[in-house]
Protein backbone atom coordinates (compact mmCIF):
# COMPACT_ATOMS: atom_id res chain seq x y z
CA UNK A 1 0.00 0.00 0.00
CA UNK A 2 1.59 3.22 -0.67
CA UNK A 3 1.38 6.17 1.84
CA UNK A 4 2.01 9.63 0.45
CA UNK A 5 2.72 11.98 4.24
CA UNK A 6 2.14 15.66 2.82
CA UNK A 7 2.80 18.17 5.97
CA UNK A 8 1.24 21.53 5.30
CA UNK A 9 -0.54 24.49 6.71
CA UNK A 10 -3.90 23.10 7.99
CA UNK A 11 -4.28 22.72 12.29
CA UNK A 12 -5.40 18.55 12.05
CA UNK A 13 -4.66 15.41 10.38
CA UNK A 14 -6.69 14.05 7.37
CA UNK A 15 -6.37 10.85 5.87
CA UNK A 16 -7.52 10.40 2.21
CA UNK A 17 -7.63 7.52 -0.27
CA UNK A 18 -7.69 8.67 -3.92
CA UNK A 19 -8.87 7.03 -7.09
CA UNK A 20 -5.49 4.96 -7.67
CA UNK A 21 -6.18 3.26 -3.96
CA UNK A 22 -3.11 5.57 -2.73
CA UNK A 23 -3.66 6.88 0.74
CA UNK A 24 -2.78 10.40 1.53
CA UNK A 25 -2.31 12.13 4.65
CA UNK A 26 -2.13 15.29 5.03
CA UNK A 27 -0.39 16.73 8.75
CA UNK A 28 0.29 20.10 10.28
CA UNK A 29 4.18 21.18 9.82
CA UNK A 30 4.34 20.20 13.75
CA UNK A 31 3.07 16.94 13.55
CA UNK A 32 5.57 14.28 14.27
CA UNK A 33 6.59 11.40 12.14
CA UNK A 34 5.42 9.00 15.56
CA UNK A 35 2.71 10.54 15.93
CA UNK A 36 1.85 10.07 12.29
CA UNK A 37 2.15 5.98 13.06
CA UNK A 38 0.09 6.40 15.96
CA UNK A 39 -2.66 7.45 13.78
CA UNK A 40 -2.15 5.05 10.80
CA UNK A 41 -2.00 2.23 13.31
CA UNK A 42 -5.34 3.66 15.05
CA UNK A 43 -7.34 4.14 11.69
CA UNK A 44 -5.67 0.99 9.75
CA UNK A 45 -9.28 -0.61 9.66
CA UNK A 46 -10.68 2.37 7.49
CA UNK A 47 -7.61 2.88 5.96
CA UNK A 48 -7.59 -0.86 4.62
CA UNK A 49 -11.80 -0.93 3.86
CA UNK A 50 -11.48 2.68 1.70
CA UNK A 51 -8.64 0.64 -0.23
CA UNK A 52 -10.33 -2.36 -1.22
CA UNK A 53 -13.22 -0.19 -1.64
CA UNK A 54 -11.62 1.89 -4.40
CA UNK A 55 -9.84 -1.52 -5.38
CA UNK A 56 -13.09 -2.90 -6.05
CA UNK A 57 -14.24 0.17 -8.00
CA UNK A 58 -11.33 -0.12 -10.24
CA UNK A 59 -12.00 -3.50 -11.24
CA UNK A 60 -15.89 -3.04 -11.92
CA UNK A 61 -14.47 0.49 -14.14
CA UNK A 62 -12.13 -1.76 -15.94
CA UNK A 63 -14.75 -4.02 -17.29
CA UNK A 64 -16.44 -0.70 -18.99
CA UNK A 65 -15.15 1.54 -22.05
CA UNK A 66 -12.77 4.37 -20.87
CA UNK A 67 -14.65 7.73 -22.05
CA UNK A 68 -13.26 9.27 -25.11
CA UNK A 69 -12.62 13.49 -24.83
CA UNK A 70 -15.32 13.88 -26.87
CA UNK A 71 -17.84 12.16 -24.41
CA UNK A 72 -16.28 14.08 -21.97
CA UNK A 73 -17.13 17.36 -23.92
CA UNK A 74 -20.93 16.45 -24.69
CA UNK A 75 -20.99 15.06 -21.19
CA UNK A 76 -19.92 19.08 -20.56
CA UNK A 77 -21.99 20.80 -22.52
CA UNK A 78 -25.34 18.56 -21.06
CA UNK A 79 -24.34 19.46 -18.13
CA UNK A 80 -24.09 23.06 -18.53
CA UNK A 81 -27.43 22.65 -20.10
CA UNK A 82 -29.00 20.79 -17.26
CA UNK A 83 -27.33 21.98 -13.91
CA UNK A 84 -27.39 25.47 -14.04
CA UNK A 85 -31.24 25.38 -14.00
CA UNK A 86 -31.50 22.57 -11.00
CA UNK A 87 -29.43 24.83 -9.48
CA UNK A 88 -31.71 27.91 -9.57
CA UNK A 89 -34.66 25.73 -8.60
CA UNK A 90 -32.84 24.51 -5.35
CA UNK A 91 -31.18 27.76 -4.44
CA UNK A 92 -34.67 28.99 -3.61
CA UNK A 93 -36.16 25.87 -1.71
CA UNK A 94 -32.45 26.18 0.44
CA UNK A 95 -32.79 29.90 0.68
CA UNK A 96 -29.41 30.88 -0.80
CA UNK A 97 -27.69 32.65 -3.32
CA UNK A 98 -24.55 31.24 -5.36
CA UNK A 99 -21.94 32.84 -7.86
CA UNK A 100 -20.42 31.30 -10.99
CA UNK A 101 -21.38 28.08 -11.56
CA UNK A 102 -18.60 26.21 -13.75
CA UNK A 103 -18.79 22.40 -14.92
CA UNK A 104 -15.55 20.58 -15.15
CA UNK A 105 -14.85 17.13 -15.73
CA UNK A 106 -12.75 15.67 -12.33
CA UNK A 107 -11.18 12.53 -10.79
CA UNK A 108 -12.22 13.38 -7.09
CA UNK A 109 -15.07 15.53 -6.22
CA UNK A 110 -18.62 15.37 -7.26
CA UNK A 111 -19.21 18.88 -6.69
CA UNK A 112 -17.68 22.22 -4.50
CA UNK A 113 -18.51 25.69 -3.15
CA UNK A 114 -16.23 28.31 -2.39
CA UNK A 115 -16.30 30.47 0.11
CA UNK A 116 -17.36 33.24 -2.03
CA UNK A 117 -20.45 31.07 -3.07
CA UNK A 118 -18.95 29.97 -6.68
CA UNK A 119 -20.30 26.00 -7.62
CA UNK A 120 -18.35 23.36 -9.19
CA UNK A 121 -19.59 20.13 -10.41
CA UNK A 122 -18.28 17.27 -12.01
CA UNK A 123 -19.82 17.09 -15.45
CA UNK A 124 -19.76 13.21 -15.22
CA UNK A 125 -22.37 13.24 -13.08
CA UNK A 126 -24.71 13.46 -15.90
CA UNK A 127 -24.11 9.59 -15.93
CA UNK A 128 -26.31 9.33 -12.66
CA UNK A 129 -29.10 9.55 -11.96
CA UNK A 130 -31.37 12.87 -11.74
CA UNK A 131 -31.81 12.18 -7.99
CA UNK A 132 -28.47 11.74 -7.29
CA UNK A 133 -27.45 15.11 -9.41
CA UNK A 134 -30.01 17.06 -7.28
CA UNK A 135 -28.57 15.58 -4.12
CA UNK A 136 -25.13 17.00 -4.89
CA UNK A 137 -26.36 20.40 -6.19
CA UNK A 138 -28.58 20.60 -2.34
CA UNK A 139 -25.52 19.57 -0.98
CA UNK A 140 -23.43 22.21 -2.17
CA UNK A 141 -25.81 24.63 -1.58
CA UNK A 142 -26.14 23.74 1.92
CA UNK A 143 -22.54 24.73 2.06
CA UNK A 144 -23.77 28.40 1.47
CA UNK A 145 -25.17 27.98 4.63
CA UNK A 146 -22.86 25.65 6.70
CA UNK A 147 -19.30 25.40 5.42
CA UNK A 148 -18.80 22.27 6.98
CA UNK A 149 -20.11 18.71 7.61
CA UNK A 150 -21.15 19.56 10.81
CA UNK A 151 -24.54 18.02 11.73
CA UNK A 152 -26.40 21.45 11.48
CA UNK A 153 -24.98 21.12 7.79
CA UNK A 154 -26.49 17.36 7.01
CA UNK A 155 -30.02 18.67 8.67
CA UNK A 156 -29.99 21.35 6.27
CA UNK A 157 -30.01 18.89 3.26
CA UNK A 158 -32.28 16.80 5.00
CA UNK A 159 -34.75 19.95 5.02
CA UNK A 160 -35.05 19.26 1.30
CA UNK A 161 -34.04 16.43 0.64
CA UNK A 162 -35.02 14.11 3.63
CA UNK A 163 -34.01 10.83 1.40
CA UNK A 164 -30.35 12.24 1.08
CA UNK A 165 -29.16 9.28 2.96
CA UNK A 166 -30.07 7.10 0.12
CA UNK A 167 -29.38 9.49 -2.37
CA UNK A 168 -25.74 9.65 -0.68
CA UNK A 169 -25.38 5.77 -0.11
CA UNK A 170 -25.47 5.65 -3.68
CA UNK A 171 -23.20 7.86 -5.09
CA UNK A 172 -20.75 6.33 -2.33
CA UNK A 173 -21.53 2.76 -3.96
CA UNK A 174 -21.44 3.78 -7.91
CA UNK A 175 -19.17 7.06 -8.07
CA UNK A 176 -16.29 5.03 -7.82
CA UNK A 177 -17.03 3.39 -11.05
CA UNK A 178 -18.25 6.16 -12.56
CA UNK A 179 -14.89 8.24 -12.32
CA UNK A 180 -13.16 5.32 -12.93
CA UNK A 181 -14.03 5.63 -16.54
CA UNK A 182 -11.91 8.43 -17.23
CA UNK A 183 -8.74 6.93 -15.72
Amino acid sequence: MQIEIQRCNRKSVVITVNSKAQVIIKAPYRTTDAEIQEILKKRAAWIKEHVDKVNRERERAENLEPLSNDELQKLGDRAVEYIPKRVEYFAGMVGVDYGRITIRNQKTRWGSCSSRGNLNFNCLLMLTPPEIIDYVIVHELCHRKVMNHSSRFWSEVEKVLPDYRVRRKWLNDNGGVIIGRME
